[in-house]
């Protein structure tokens, strides 16, 4: 007879600090009917060995969200769940030695002040008074973060255990899950205790992440990289402080020398994150063990030496004490050092909660989001940064192993807008890649493709160096204007390879897909963005639609919308249809030809009507090669999307670029498509088109038909639109100084925080600082006055009208 229950709604595999939360919070959802298997004791896999650091920093608005979430459950888990816990509310000092550091830290008090916290900037004489053992020689400032601090990682998972056990969940320590298989429309977990079946699965095995996922025929994006942090003996001088304050010190990262220092009882507690780093477990003669639990690494101080060094230079005290223990543990990275939160690629009824890199303080929030995944199949934040189908499975072991090295080596990292990570790359090479590249492209990657960003000349500075800086001016930028002038005044070419292309066809393929979109589909022989909404009305994603026959159809999209996307349309489409679905991304390739001699380059080559009208579609030949010509441009002047398979590209290229030399073509690239599509208000994905706001917040009531009799989403549209949307998208003309506005910058008016950006970036044809955001509806009125913060500075914006900028009649588009 089995010990262990024959059913349960969820199982959840994996006992650490993430796996309880997901219990946790599926169990406060109302989903008590849930299970937890652990091969060891709780918390026996990275989360023991854990130094429990609790930050709210993060450069990114959702997982500031997430973590912020965290640390205010932290506060009152123990008395909610009536479990004592040692979370300490320190607050933390974040050095900065650099003016581009210090605008880094300007910018995240500005999201945290928006996320309701009050993190401060101090000047280099202000932080003494913070952390008195600092010595602040080569400092520009610090960041103050009143809310950071650190907890018993042990303690914190037994107190959501306790938790969710008295809210039903059950939990089964020593049974480790061996393997799943599909039964009907639901799981069979096994272990060797017995079976247990279960609609859902959820794989929050940590650093065993991978090998769990095989059992769903997946291989995760993941390398389990080793993190040492080593415990100093007592200080008389910590001590005697901590005694009078009746407090432990500030935890003290200096960023721009890679480590964490914080008070560990009388001692301290550091932890570099080294250049010089180590993956495990990913070679033949290093296998992963079968169970690793509660051990650790053996030591490896060589690598540590210079930031040691470092260390006591900053903090003398430290040099005073002795060394009495190093933790060298398992930690898991993904390639962009995010962890896995939501729907398993491809695999119905499975989700992932792993790969977390920095699991204590991500926990809680963590938690939350996949509880809402699986009870509601949406999150209450935009969770892209961490969802699954940000990788589409070109991601190899040596490209998870360089990213995860880079990562890590680069953990306190500034992320400038113009800067490509150097490792991993060229994993996918579009058909002229050679071509662009002699013509000088400086290349960046969009899911594994590299796409040109801009086109340098000789003598250009095309160092990384040149990149690291948060201003708007750089080697690229005169380039880029060149770029757009000409697309402006002649005609530009635009390699785009990577565009994510799904071919939907069969009887009832128009119906369906009418029902999923918020607007009409199109006629054969017509193209037009289809907008799909969550049960919400958010704006879950963007296609352009071409309707190649009257039940045919090619779905286009982002390139890093691949798996997204493909998921949502498989996930949506009936069981039985008569229509077909396929991803048929990898055959085609795609160049953009835009400007007002496209035409004429066109006709020197093309057998095709080039007169049809915009977002028209047709199938033409270009230089005796077959290709699909689409009458649209999203950087807003005449031209056309040629999409051709991958083996005629380069000869169609040739012939195009041969044809518009005399009428002034040149190449262009995405820093340029970037500044042309702002400048008509086009937006991007996962940046002004996210499920934090709905279609009508969007500013896409034009793509609404409100006719239909049915589309997801349209009783809450409905809703909204008789209440009106409390927010509004806006384009925003800024008196900016020597930088754009970036992703989620303050928007003010009359000192009340009155919104947020969603991009922005100069426009070269109006020659002007450009914001797209989202602002409180009464002042979503042409000419209103706001102020944006960008990187701590406020600058004055007015509200255009809801026309483009450029070309606000559409009159050059469609010529």
């Amino acid at each position: 007879m089995s010990d262990i229950d024959a059913q349960a709604r969820v199982v959840v595999i994996g006992g650490g600090a993430v796996g309880v939360s997901a219990l946790y919070h599926l169990a406060k959802a109302g989903w008590s009917d849930c299970v937890l298997l652990e091969q060891n004791e709780l918390t026996a896999g990275s989360t023991w060995h854990a130094a429990g650091n609790v930050p709210t920093f993060s450069a990114s608005w959702s997982i500031m969200n997430m973590q912020r979430y965290s640390a205010d459950l932290y506060r009152r888990l123990a008395g909610e769940v009536d479990y004592p816990m040692n979370y300490h509310v320190t607050g933390s000092v974040r050095l900065g030695h650099s003016a581009e550091r210090m605008r880094e830290f300007a910018r995240v008090v500005g999201m945290g002040r928006y996320q309701g916290m009050d993190l401060e900037v101090l000047g280099a004489n202000e932080i003494r008074s913070r952390y008195p053992f600092v010595e602040t020689h080569e400092l520009a400032g610090a960041l103050w973060d009143p809310y950071d601090g650190d907890i018993d990682p042990a303690q914190l998972t037994q107190a959501l255990a306790k938790g969710a056990r008295a809210m039903g969940a059950r939990i089964h320590r020593f049974c480790p899950a061996t393997g799943v298989r599909r039964q009907g429309d639901g799981w069979v977990v096994t272990t060797p205790k017995g079976e247990i079946a279960c609609e859902i699965v959820v794989n929050a095995a940590g650093y065993r992440a991978r090998e769990v996922g095989k059992w769903f025929g997946r291989d995760l994006p993941m390398v389990v990289m080793s993190h040492q942090y080593m415990l100093f003996d007592e200080m008389p001088e910590v001590v005697a402080w901590s005694r009078e304050a009746g407090a432990k010190l500030p935890l003290l990262r200096d960023v721009d020398s890679s480590y964490y220092l914080r008070q560990e009882k009388g001692g301290m507690n550091l932890g570099p994150y080294e250049r010089d780093c180590r993956a495990h477990w990913v070679t033949p003669d290093d296998p992963m063990p079968e169970d690793f639990s509660f051990q650790l690494f053996a030591d490896d101080l060589d690598r540590l030496e210079w930031y040691i060094e470092d260390a006591v230079a900053r903090v003398p005290v430290l040099g005073t004490a002795g060394l009495t223990k190093v933790i060298n543990g398992p930690i898991p990275y993904t390639p962009d050092g995010n962890p896995l939160i939501g729907p398993m690629p491809g695999v119905p009824g499975a989700y992932e909660a792993c790969v977390f890199t920095f699991g204590i303080c991500q926990a809680g929030g963590a938690g939350k989001v996949l509880a809402e995944w699986v009870t509601e199949g949406e999150t209450e934040w935009d969770m892209w940064s961490c969802d699954p189908r940000r990788f589409t499975g070109f991601e190899d072991r040596d490209y998870c192993l360089a990213k995860a090295r880079e990562v890590y080596g680069h953990e306190y990292a500034m992320h400038f807008p113009h800067h490509a990570w150097p490792a991993g790359r060229g994993k996918k090479l579009s058909a002229v890649h050679d071509r662009i590249a002699a013509l000088g492209a400086q290349f960046g990657s969009a899911n594994g493709w590299e796409r040109a960003n801009w086109f340098a000349r000789a003598g250009d500075d095309v160092s990384e160096a040149a990149t690291q800086t948060w201003g708007r001016e750089g080697p690229w930028f005169a380039r880029v204007r060149e770029e757009c002038r000409a697309v402006r005044d002649a005609a530009g070419m635009l390699d785009l390879p990577g565009f994510s292309r799904f071919r939907l066809e069969g009887p009832g393929a128009r119906g369906w897909l009418d029902a999923q979109v918020t607007g009409r589909v199109p006629k054969p022989g017509r193209m037009g963005l289809g907008y799909f909404a969550d049960e919400g009305g958010r704006i879950v994603t963007e296609m352009s639609v071409l309707a190649l026959g009257e039940e045919d159809f090619l779905l286009i999209t982002a390139a890093v919308a691949q798996a997204h996307d493909f998921e949502w349309l498989a996930r949506h489409r009936p069981a039985g249809a008569g229509f077909a679905l396929r991803d048929v991304t990898e055959g085609w390739s795609c160049q953009i030809l835009t400007g007002p001699a496209s035409r004429a380059i066109l006709a020197a080559v093309a057998e095709a009507d080039l007169a049809a009208p915009w977002l028209s579609h047709q199938a033409a030949e270009i230089a005796g090669r077959p290709c699909l010509l689409a009458r649209v441009s999203f950087a807003g002047e005449l031209g056309w999307e040629i999409h051709s398979e991958v083996a005629d590209t380069p000869a169609i290229f040739d012939a195009v670029m041969a044809a518009g030399a005399e009428h002034g073509l040149r190449p262009f690239g995405m820093f340029a498509l970037n500044s042309l599509r702002l400048e008509k208000g086009y937006r991007a994905w996962k940046g002004d088109l996210s499920t934090d706001y709905t279609v009508l917040q969007g500013g896409l009531e034009r793509f609404v038909d409100w006719a239909k009799p049915a589309f997801r989403g349209k009783a809450a549209l409905e809703r909204e639109q008789r209440d009106g949307p409390a927010r509004r998208f806006v384009t925003l003309a800024v008196a900016a100084g020597d930088c754009d506005a970036p992703y989620m910058s303050t928007l003010w008016h009359d000192g009340a925080v009155v919104g947020e950006t969603t991009s922005g970036g100069w426009g070269h044809r109006v020659d002007r600082s450009i914001a797209l955001g989202m602002l409180r509806s009464d002042l979503a009125v042409a000419g209103t006055r706001v102020e944006v913060e960008i990187y701590g500075a406020r600058f004055p914006a007015e509200v255009q009208a809801e026309a483009a900028l450029w070309d606000p009649e559409n009159r050059r588009l469609r010529a």
